[in-house]
């Protein structure tokens, strides 16, 4: 019997297409580069996982039963630490563990219940998978400059993402006060992705998040922040992340996800137990990447480009004055692999996204050819 679709349109009609699909002919022409392809296009990490995490992962293997979507004290506590340690947050804090957080970015606006005829609004350059959240919710998607730019479109989630993906940019206890302070008054839930939060690399911008006391004067009503460990401990095929603030608002989410299955595995669970303990780890893996960030903004310098913002984050925001793509196809030229800003909104149409995700030896490389 032919499959017949239950609808008469694709589930993914209305999606946008998959951009990293669209980079296809540029990465086959980098990869005909005489010494092969340096791959900076995408965040993903290429350093080994830490020994104590991936210990912490095996000795949990043999656990046959289903974990909790909470997942145990033991992990709630060391998220609430290791929070306390890097935002200042008390213990009022609320958490709920996630499986990566592009998936609670995704799924955000429907599990807190937002529909047709209301918006979700976030940043006007920005990681696509906001848009993505809104259009499965049936919602209006609202790229803005500044959030306080939707009023009066029936807003009720507004994402904001400090460090900035794919810019680098931060924002200051001020500002991110203000945008607190709308937030409540219009009812309106503050959503922030903080997944870059410990890679600040300019010391008079250091990252703020919006659970800092100094920002929301202890009171974590109407405000979520999500942090991973994919970039921090390298975890990225571990799908380790997790959601943290308004009390009210993670017991709703808990609800759901429970209904749902949204369940992180034991093992990674405790994995994640391992790494947010341990801070070594993490430091010397910030320090690869400054090391490499200094190498490649050394070498688009010399190249001609420009570095905009780059305040924190794994990726450099670079242009040369003219349109993405022939950025792309030039540097494409020379086996090299960037992602064009245009995937993150129209105002990204100049730059390109260079990440610092490759190992030492093919940044040396990508330095050196732009050289």
């Amino acid at each position: 019997m032919a499959y017949r679709r239950l609808h008469s349109a694709s589930p993914a009609r209305g999606l946008p297409e998959f951009p990293w699909d669209r980079l296809a002919p540029f990465k086959e022409l980098a990869a005909s580069h005489a010494e092969g392809l340096v791959d900076l296009s995408v965040g993903t990490p290429v350093d080994e996982v830490a020994p104590a995490i991936r210990q912490a992962l095996c000795e949990a293997a043999d656990r046959p039963g289903y974990p909790t979507v909470a997942g145990p004290a033991e992990l709630r506590e060391a998220i609430r630490s290791w929070l306390h340690r890097h935002t200042g947050v008390g213990p009022e804090v609320a958490v709920l563990p996630t499986v990566g957080s592009k998936e609670l970015v995704a799924n955000l606006p429907a599990q807190l219940g937002v529909g047709p005829g209301e918006a979700v609004a976030y940043p006007e350059i920005a990681y696509p998978t906001y848009e993505i959240g809104a259009l499965l919710a049936k919602a209006e998607a609202l790229p803005v400059a500044d959030p306080r730019d939707a009023a009066g479109r029936r807003l009720r989630l507004a994402w904001i993402n400090y460090p900035t993906n794919p810019t680098g940019a931060v924002a200051s206890a001020e500002h991110l006060r203000g945008l607190v302070r709308w937030a409540r008054e219009h009812g309106v839930v503050l959503a922030s992705d903080e997944c870059y939060h410990t890679l600040g690399w300019d010391p008079d911008r250091p990252p703020v998040s919006v659970l800092d006391p100094a920002v929301n004067d202890g009171d974590l009503t109407g405000l979520l922040a999500a942090h991973s460990l994919s970039k921090r401990s390298n975890l990225a095929g571990y799908r380790s992340a997790f959601l943290a603030g308004d009390p009210a608002i993670i017991a709703d989410l808990l609800e759901i996800r429970r209904h749902s299955g949204f369940m992180v595995p034991w093992a990674v669970q405790r994995a994640t137990i391992a790494a947010l303990q341990d801070e070594e780890h993490a430091i010397e893996q910030r320090l690869r990447y400054e090391s490499r960030r200094s190498t490649l903004r050394a070498g688009l310098e010399a190249a001609g480009f420009r570095i905009d913002e780059s305040h924190a984050g794994l990726y450099l925001w670079a242009s040369r004055g003219e349109d993405c793509w022939s950025t792309v196809a030039w540097l494409a030229e020379r086996g090299i692999l960037a992602a064009p800003g245009e995937f993150y909104g129209a105002k990204g149409a100049e730059h390109v996204r260079v990440a610092m995700t490759a190992t030492d030896k093919a940044v040396a490389a990508a330095a050196g050819r732009l050289g």
